[in-house]
């Protein structure tokens, strides 16, 4: 509505649209005002913020009880019930000064107080201008003297003149809008010819001039002046009109132009159906199956069942439920790409060139990589194949798939297998099912639209089991060179040929993938990296990309090699990257603050203000304990290999016993028992005091006790604490690792590549391991074997020979 009062918006009163045409009949009664000698001198004060009130207005009006509940009780409690209304552009403090309050505002009749909820709503009839002379309370409920301001005399001809004028302006607005036409026959039962000057308050009410420019109307007094005024606001208001019945006629125009073209093809598809000139969408949807299936090789078999697939298809009802699930059926199948392979990359040269690019270190790694395609090369034709890159995490498994798949050209795909629980997520759901789907393998297909893609199974060795059946089960066909030529999808239900796909599978642990599957595939192991090769990494791939994502330059933040090998030593000493990668990522947060802070700052990273970055470090330079009773062992666990201290205590001798501390598991303890009996069998043997077990309580203990251990490994280790304590001779600083016999053999054990690294990592050069170990040792990688010295022993007589100086 152009006059629609919001008297206290922000956060006063709102008044409903609805109640903006009151009743005619209230309308008639209106002009039984006050006499003018009867119009109070001292009034109460209430703001309005929307835009001013006009004399020649009657509008409902709703403000918050709580605020002025107190005013309208008073005014209400008056004989003559008039209240002030005054304009007041915002305002969020109560109370509100009275400078804020303009001398001129509105005397309005309050009639009709209604109580709703926590608003006062009442009817305002607007009477006569008012003029603030004096205040006389400045608190709620504001009162004020005021009087009563007079329009001077004037010339009646240019009155006259100027009314006609308004009254043919508010004539030629009203059919712009029919909302006028309402509010003109309001004010039209209140009318009186002989005074003009309600009917320019009513013009400009009836306007959406600006707030600002209603005031400068209500404070303006001359009848003439105020006309001119209003003039101006009504003309304005036309050409907004005009323009805005313009713009309605256009979107009409517009929506009837558009709904017209819709009938005139709909027709056009019938006449032209009739005719044979065109086809319906069956037809349509027919006509694109078969496109997609022209350069596409399929099986006789599979031929016939696309063409009992489609013929079934134009058979149906568009309106038929089979029809669409006929449909995505049709759309899955034309969409495989039937024998479509791209052309792999057969060049050896480019294959190294980019596996180094990608990766630094892990030699043994591309090594094996490159021999498995040099024989690819050699056929012209790399087949179908199945790699497991099994290690800890961090060590760039995934990774390596993808640059295995740029070094082949080919398009890479990877989804993770880890925690699947459902066979259907392999071999797809049955199409009987509402929603089924095909399995994650034909998805693959799908999307990279060739037949011989590297398709990586992430965390194969965390996959579940449930009522829904067994995954691992389900990828023995998709995962055998001799099966998967016709690995059958339950979607399908058609034969695809997986044999070109290379399959990349990652586990931390392949010891937790079942057998029948671990023995379809060729395990290449990744151990984790030394120090060194930890900082080429760091400075050739994790920094740089640091940098990239942060919007930095190594002008801006530089690190040296000093402060890489801290990190590294000092608080990344797992057996990937990723942590070290974390650190990198918060040195860059932090120096990012101090160049905000000062932009031309150039900040160099080392060893002296590493601590100020990333803290204090994890691990110190501690050397090993090197005493009586304690020997470093060597451990494997799924984040790689790490040594382990185990202390042995003699701590009574009143009678013989065993205790055994730090959550060891039943293999340790075995261990541990079958050292302890080997030990005090050959006490001559290793001239051993002849009655130390007979008397002595040991307490053999393996530090960090929060931590499970288990594993069949540490027997070697065992027997020599529990040897060195009863001679009481200080070991020498070595570390060792190996299972013991009651007989005192020494029996080989795994992970031997990860423990001399772990060795090699904690600054420990001396080893003893298994003889049968030492064909593993002899493969492991030349910079691993660098400045370390190992005994290989067959009998624990020969880790005595060497464990004591």
């Amino acid at each position: 509505m152009p006059n629609s009062v919001n008297p206290d918006e922000t956060p006063e009163n709102t008044a409903s649209e609805s109640d903006r045409h009151h009743d005619d009949n209230f309308a008639k009664h209106a002009s039984l005002t006050l006499p003018e000698q009867n119009m109070p001198d001292k009034i109460y004060l209430m703001p309005t913020t929307n835009r001013p009130f006009f004399p020649a207005q009657i509008q409902p009006l709703e403000f918050r009880h709580a605020r002025w509940d107190e005013t309208l009780k008073r005014v209400h409690q008056t004989p003559e019930k008039i209240l002030g209304l005054s304009y007041i552009q915002d305002f969020h403090d109560h109370p509100i000064e009275s400078s804020k309050f303009p001398i001129i505002g509105c005397a309005v009749k309050v009639h009709n107080i209604v109580e709703v909820n926590d608003q006062i709503q009442f009817i305002a009839l607007g009477l006569k201008r008012f003029k603030i002379i004096n205040w006389l309370r400045k608190a709620p409920p504001y009162l004020v003297q005021v009087e009563y301001p007079e329009n001077p005399i004037e010339k009646a001809d240019e009155i006259q003149a100027y009314t006609m004028a308004l009254i043919n302006a508010i004539k030629e607005l009203l059919p712009l809008n029919p909302l006028y036409t309402e509010e003109l026959k309001n004010y039209l039962n209140r009318f009186n010819p002989k005074d003009p000057s309600p009917l320019a308050d009513f013009a400009a009410a009836i306007t959406t001039a600006a707030a600002q420019d209603l005031q400068d109307v209500l404070d303006t007094i001359p009848l003439m002046r105020r006309m001119e005024k209003v003039l101006t606001l009504i003309k304005r208001e036309k050409e907004v009109a005009l323009l805005q019945h313009k713009i309605t006629e256009e979107v009409n125009n517009q929506i009837s132009k558009q709904q017209r073209e819709f009938f005139l093809k709909e027709q056009l598809k019938i006449i032209q159906k009739e005719l044979g000139l065109s086809k319906d969408d069956k037809t349509s949807e027919l006509d694109k199956f078969k496109t997609r299936l022209k350069n596409k090789t399929l099986t006789e078999e599979n031929t016939k069942k696309i063409n009992q697939e489609l013929e079934k298809f134009s058979l149906l009802e568009l309106g038929s439920p089979e029809f669409s699930i006929c449909r995505n059926y049709l759309d899955w199948i034309t969409l495989l790409p039937w024998s479509q392979c791209s052309k792999d990359n057969l060049n050896l040269i480019s294959a190294r060139k980019i596996l180094d690019q990608d990766h630094d270190g892990l030699h043994d790694v591309k090594d094996r990589i490159i021999e498995f395609l040099a024989l690819g090369v050699y056929k012209k034709e790399i087949s179908g194949s199945i790699l497991l890159l099994s290690g800890p995490p961090g060590v760039g498994k995934t990774s390596i798939g993808k640059s295995v798949a740029n070094a082949l050209g080919r398009k890479f795909y990877r989804f993770s297998v880890g925690g699947m629980q459902d066979e259907s997520e392999i071999k797809g759901h049955r199409r009987t099912y509402i929603g089924a789907m095909p399995g994650k393998l034909i998805q693959a297909l799908k999307e990279v639209e060739i037949s011989n893609p590297v398709i990586m199974l992430d965390e194969i060795d965390k996959m579940g089991q449930s009522y829904r059946g067994d995954p691992a089960s389900a990828l023995l066909e998709v995962l055998d060179p001799a099966q998967n030529v016709e690995f059958l999808d339950h979607y399908l239900d058609m034969r695809v040929d997986l044999s070109k796909v290379f399959f990349i599978c990652t586990a931390n642990q392949h010891d937790l993938i079942p057998s029948p599957l671990l023995d379809r595939m060729d395990i290449i192991r990744l151990s984790g990296y030394i120090t060194q090769e930890k900082i080429l990494i760091a400075k050739n791939h994790l920094w740089p990309d640091q940098l990239k994502k942060a919007g930095l330059t190594n002008k801006q933040i530089v690190i040296s090699d000093a402060g890489l090998k801290q990190i590294i030593e000092g608080y990344a000493r797992e057996s990937g990257v990723r942590h070290l990668e974390k650190l990198l990522a918060r040195i860059i947060r932090k120096s990012v603050v101090k160049i905000l802070k000062k932009p031309t700052l150039k900040i160099i990273i080392n060893i002296k203000n590493l601590i100020d970055y990333i803290g204090e470090p994890y691990f110190k330079n501690e050397k090993a304990i090197n005493a009586v009773g304690v020997i470093t062992g060597l451990a494997w666990t799924s984040m790689g290999g790490d040594t382990l201290p185990i202390e042995a205590s003699c701590v009574h001798k009143k009678s013989a016993g065993l205790k055994l501390t730090g959550k060891l598991g039943d293999v340790m303890k075995e261990s541990a028992e079958i050292a302890y009996s080997y030990i005090m069998s050959t006490t001559k043997k290793y001239d051993i005091p002849q009655h130390f077990f007979e008397d002595a309580f040991i307490h053999l203990h393996v530090p960090e006790g929060a931590t499970p251990k288990d594993g069949p490994s540490a027997g070697v280790t065992m027997a020599s604490t529990l040897l060195s304590l009863a001679k009481k001779r200080k070991p020498r600083h070595l570390a060792m690792t190996g299972e013991l016999t009651l007989t005192g053999k020494v029996l080989p054990v795994g992970g031997i590549r990860e423990k001399v690294i772990a060795a090699k990592r904690n600054g420990v050069k001396e080893l003893i391991l298994p003889k049968a170990n030492q064909r593993d040792y002899n493969e492991l990688p030349i910079y691993i074997k660098q400045d370390m010295k190992i005994h290989f022993a067959d009998h624990f007589k020969d880790v005595a020979s060497k464990l004591f100086k």
